[in-house]
C-alpha cells in the first residue's frame, strides 16, 4: 500500500482522540466524472495487462476487495430530507431491475472472487416484494456476513422471517429521537415505529443494531449527546454520519456538513471515549467505546477524514451495474452482460475490470470534484 494515502497518528494523553489510529486520506489525479472523458466511461477503457486474472479482488493499489453492497431497488417508502425531494422522483421501470436470480448469480460469483461480507440496500430493501426469498438464496452461498441496511418502517413484522431466512444482522436508519423533528427531516413515517423495530429486531435476533444517524447543521446537531445517551441505554451502536454530496436534490451544501471530529469532542467531554481495536478490519467507521466500558458509538467522516486508502467495498445498484466507489460514475454493466447469455467467467472478469480500475480516493475535498451523476437512493449505500 502506498505510504501516501495514509495520514499519521494524533495522540492525547489520557484519553483517545478522533485521530487515534492512522486515517486514511484521498488522493486523485481527476475528478471521478466519467462523461467528463469518452476514454473512461466504463471499467473496461481501463484495462491493464497487469490486472491479476486469479486470486483475490485487488486493485492497483493494493486494496483487496470482499465487501459487496447490493441495492436491490431505488424506491423508498420515506423522502428524508437529505437523499430525495418530496415529489418528482423517477424510478426505474421494474425490468430494469436486476432478478433475485440474477442477484444471487452475481453473489455467487462474487462470493468465489473472496467476497465474505454482504450488506443489502436500497432505496428501502424492503419495500422489495418478497425479500426473505433473496436472503435465503444468499444465505445459501456461505458469506461470513449477511446483514442489511433500512428505515425499519416495515422491519417489525419482517424480522423474525428474514432471520428464518438467514439474515444476522441490521443497520438502522434514525437521525432524531424526537418525534416531530424525526417527522421533519424524513417527512413520512414515525419515530415510534422505528423504535418498536428496534426492540423487534433485537428479539429476533439481528444483532448487533447499528443506529445510523446523518446529522445536519442547524437540524439535529444539537442531539449528539442524547444519541450517544441512547447508545449508552440501549447497547446499540450509533454511527454518526457526515452529509455527503449524494443528495437527489443536488443542495448538498458543507456548511451543513457536521465534521466526525466535532461529534468526537462533544461526546468525549461528556463522556470520556476510547478507541476499539484496529483489528476489526477496514470498516467505514471509526468505533470508540466509552472509557467506562459502556456502549459504543462510531464516526463515519466520509467527506472530513476519507478512508478511501483502506476501502475493500463495492456496490452493485438495483440495475445491475458495478462501482467501485460511491462517488464515482466509472460503472461496469453486469445485467447486460447476464441477458445478452454471459458465463459465470464473463461476470468474473467484469469484477476485476470494476476493482483494477478504481482510483486510489473519492477527490471529494479537491477542486476539480464533480458529484456523481446517481443519487445515494439510486446507487445503494
Amino acid at each position: 500500500m502506498d505510504d501516501s494515502l495514509h495520514s499519521g497518528i494524533e495522540a492525547r494523553a489520557g484519553r483517545a482522540t478522533a485521530s487515534s489510529r492512522p486515517i486514511p486520506v484521498s488522493l486523485s489525479v481527476r475528478a471521478h466524472r466519467a462523461g467528463a472523458d469518452p476514454a473512461v466511461r466504463s471499467s473496461s477503457a481501463l484495462i491493464d495487462p497487469d490486472m491479476p486474472n486469479e486470486g483475490p479482488l485487488v486493485d492497483r493499489y493494493g486494496r483487496v476487495h470482499d465487501d459487496l453492497r447490493i441495492s436491490v431497488t431505488d424506491r423508498c417508502n420515506l423522502r428524508c430530507v437529505y437523499c430525495m425531494p418530496l415529489e418528482g422522483m423517477t424510478f426505474l421501470p421494474r425490468n430494469e431491475l436486476l432478478s433475485f436470480e440474477e442477484i444471487v448469480r452475481v453473489a455467487r460469483v462474487a462470493h468465489r472472487l473472496g467476497v465474505t461480507s454482504i450488506r443489502l440496500t436500497g432505496g428501502e430493501p424492503l419495500v422489495r416484494r418478497g425479500l426473505t426469498d433473496l436472503v435465503a438464496g444468499l444465505s445459501k452461498i456461505g458469506f461470513s456476513d449477511l446483514a442489511l441496511t433500512t428505515n425499519a418502517m416495515q422491519l417489525a413484522a419482517l424480522a423474525g422471517p428474514l432471520v428464518e431466512a438467514g439474515l444476522q444482522r441490521v443497520n438502522i436508519s434514525c437521525d432524531s429521537l424526537r418525534a416531530e423533528r424525526f417527522a421533519s427531516i424524513r417527512r413520512r413515517g414515525d419515530l415510534a415505529t422505528v423504535l418498536d423495530a428496534m426492540s423487534a429486531a433485537e428479539q429476533a435476533g439481528l444483532t448487533p443494531i447499528k443506529v445510523n444517524v446523518v446529522l445536519l447543521r442547524g437540524s439535529n446537531d444539537d442531539e449528539i449527546l442524547d444519541f450517544a445517551s441512547f447508545a449508552r441505554e440501549t447497547g446499540r451502536i450509533v454511527r454518526f454520519i457526515e452529509f455527503m454530496p449524494l443528495d437527489a436534490q443536488g443542495q448538498w451544501d458543507r456548511e451543513r456538513l457536521v465534521p466526525g471530529r466535532e461529534v468526537f469532542e462533544t461526546i468525549n467531554e461528556r463522556w470520556p471515549l476510547a478507541p476499539v481495536s484496529a483489528d476489526l478490519g477496514p470498516a467505514p467507521a471509526e468505533q470508540f467505546r466509552f472509557a467506562d466500558g459502556i456502549g459504543r458509538i462510531g464516526l463515519i467522516s466520509s467527506v472530513t477524514q476519507p478512508f478511501c486508502g483502506t476501502c475493500n467495498r463495492l456496490r452493485l445498484t438495483a440495475d445491475g451495474a458495478i462501482r467501485n466507489c460511491l462517488f464515482s460514475d466509472d460503472e461496469t454493466t453486469l445485467r447486460d452482460v447476464m441477458r445478452s447469455g454471459g458465463t459465470d467467467e464473463d461476470i468474473e472478469h467484469q469484477f476485476r475490470l470494476a476493482v483494477w480500475a478504481k482510483f486510489p480516493g473519492h477527490a471529494i475535498n479537491e477542486p476539480q470534484f464533480l458529484r456523481p451523476a446517481r443519487s445515494m437512493s439510486m446507487i445503494g449505500g
